[in-house]
């Protein structure tokens, strides 16, 4: 492959970016909608589905799609991380109860509820990871255009599930509150360190990209490595974020429990109502 073309072409596969056009418009006419009601979504969080968006569009037409696909194995992690971590990441958090409802309010949609629970989504998420690098289906998804757009399929998707009891685009489970996502996160991050040290450590997995060395200079050996190095900064860079979020959250809902059980507020119900933050109902 030609190495100047890469860094100039993008590609631009209508199958591929009309979805992400498709919710792209869904989005932004709700956002108006609200906005003209005087229920406008915080800037904040339009901004971070806006980078969600962008995130998916770069993971699959930029020139890293093409390097991913044939060349080396430390750009298909990225565009894994883009897929299956970050953009959901940013898309779920852009989102909330208002801009949802149209979507919650279709029949049988509520049942998704149950992925929201930790217990469900991080073997989910587990399975699927631990599926895509098996070398015998890694390499059918690079070889099959159809396989790998069902590896990409499978990574977005894992990834929301992923992030749903955390951010609860779905209300999670009463007992999921903001200790147990700490904890829930720190899990998630084991699994991920696991796998990069197994990449970083280890001999090269995949045949395929035997003849990386040709493109960049960079060995089989060195491009795995530097594949398990990426997955492992990632990590840790949204850890270290997700931890001080949650972290934060924690001392806030410290405090308002304790000033609504200073005024005198049934303790059940001063817990229920700060799990899900809805203590304003309370004042």
């Amino acid at each position: 492959m030609d190495e100047p073309s890469l860094l100039t072409s993008w590609t631009l596969d209508p199958l591929q970016l009309a979805p992400i056009a498709l919710i792209s418009i869904a989005y932004g006419v709700r956002a108006r909608t609200l906005a003209r009601r005087g229920q406008p979504a915080p800037g904040w969080r339009i901004g971070l589905f806006a980078l969600g968006i962008a995130l998916l569009v770069v993971a699959i037409a930029s020139p890293l799609a093409a390097i991913a696909e044939e060349e080396l194995f430390s750009f298909h992690m990225a565009q894994h991380l883009l897929l299956g971590d970050l953009a959901p990441l940013c898309l779920l958090a852009g989102l909330t109860g208002s801009l949802l409802r149209p979507v919650l309010a279709l029949p049988g949609v509520m049942r998704l509820r149950v992925l929201a629970n930790p217990l469900v989504a991080l073997p989910i998420w587990v399975a699927n990871l631990a599926l895509w690098h098996v070398p015998a289906f890694y390499e059918a998804a690079v070889e099959s255009s159809g396989i790998h757009a069902i590896e990409h399929i499978a990574f977005f998707s894992a990834g929301v599930i992923l992030w749903l009891p955390v951010l609860e685009t779905l209300p999670a489970p009463e007992w999921f509150g903001t200790g147990a996502k700490l904890g829930y996160i720190v899990g998630v991050r084991l699994v991920g360190t696991l796998l990069g040290n197994v990449f970083i450590w280890g001999e090269p997995f995949y045949g395929i990209y035997e003849a990386g060395g040709d493109y960049l200079g960079v060995s089989p050996q060195a491009d795995q490595s530097l594949a398990g190095s990426m997955m492992m900064l990632e990590g840790s860079l949204v850890t270290i974020v997700a931890i001080a979020w949650l972290f934060l959250r924690m001392a806030q809902e410290g405090q308002i429990r304790q000033e609504l059980l200073e005024r005198g507020h049934d303790p059940r119900i001063v817990r229920r109502a700060v799990r899900y933050r809805r203590w304003q109902e309370l004042t």
